[in-house]
């Protein structure tokens, strides 16, 4: 019996963390066409951005019941302890979709030890969250001082983001076409936030790329605490060069030395497009430090 620690593909944690932890990361699905494709297994990033700029018929839906059945059930046979931190329910409904799954596994295996989180973070808000608990498992923290500081970490991790166009906002309906169509002729660029209650909600307006970049760097300035010290988090859509820009800023402006960066995957990309860049740090010292 051992304890493992699952994610889903919609925490946009990087490959190195899957590779050198040995990672199950559960994916999610992307409909492209008409065809049922899985973020980071039969479908990447690159290719992902590609498609959505031709236009091409995209949706996403939230892992289901069965798919968590079918990620859970070795551990269960196995008797392994898990623990699955899982994509917001403010975004998605994958939080109740795995407890129906883990209903069914008790049903079967009685003993069988599962501990979901909702994390109500999005993206690397949520895989940042994640490295943190697999590097106190290698140090030896007992699994209830990983769940303590799962929530812990959660509780406290700000997820700020900004888009390059609205069309995607349109398309997925979190935008009126009047709204649209305003603010693309004003160069209006939303600054949005993951809320309390786990769900993407936009806190600001600015006008232009180079000023919506900007404000993000302030708002990481007016939340943040510690910077220097602890790792933050960059994502981008498919535009790397940005990312490398908010990279620099971040050196420059707090000292911030340490850094984990990714894609944008399936699950907010197909939503948000191309050109988003989001930083995700924590805005309290972490109490679990000396286990990083």
């Amino acid at each position: 019996m051992a304890l493992k620690i699952v994610t889903d593909s919609a925490s946009d944690i990087p490959k190195w963390v899957t590779d050198e932890y040995g990672l199950h990361v559960i994916p999610t699905p992307v409909v492209i066409d008409e065809k049922d494709y899985f973020d980071g297994k039969t479908i990447f990033p690159e290719e992902f951005y590609n498609i959505l700029q031709k236009g091409n018929d995209i949706k996403t839906y939230h892992i289901n019941s069965q798919m968590f059945y079918d990620n859970f059930l070795p551990y269960a046979k196995k008797g392994d302890e898990l623990i699955y931190i899982c994509f917001s329910t403010g975004i998605a409904g994958t939080f109740n979709a795995a407890n129906i799954a883990k209903t069914e596994l008790l049903e079967e295996y009685p003993d069988f030890d599962l501990t979901i989180i909702d994390s109500k973070c999005a993206s690397l808000g949520f895989g940042l969250v994640t490295y943190y608990a697999l590097k106190m498992q290698q140090a030896g923290a007992t699994k209830e001082e990983i769940i303590q500081a799962i929530e812990w970490h959660c509780e406290h991790m700000e997820q700020i983001f900004t888009v390059k166009t609205l069309e995607y906002l349109l398309k997925g309906g979190r935008l009126s076409r009047t709204s649209a169509i305003a603010g693309s002729l004003l160069d209006i660029k939303p600054i949005i936030h993951v809320n309390d209650d786990g769900a993407l909600e936009p806190i600001e307006k600015v006008r232009g790329r180079q000023k919506s970049l900007k404000r993000l760097i302030e708002i990481v300035g007016e939340r943040g605490k510690d910077l220097s010290n602890q790792v933050i988090g960059i994502v981008h859509g498919d535009d790397a060069k940005t990312m490398e820009t908010v990279r620099e800023m971040l050196e420059n402006t707090y000292g911030c030395k340490q850094f984990m960066d990714n894609y944008v995957g399936c699950a907010i990309g197909a939503h948000t497009g191309p050109g988003i860049i989001g930083i995700v740090f924590l805005n309290e010292e972490s109490p679990y430090k000396k286990y990083f």
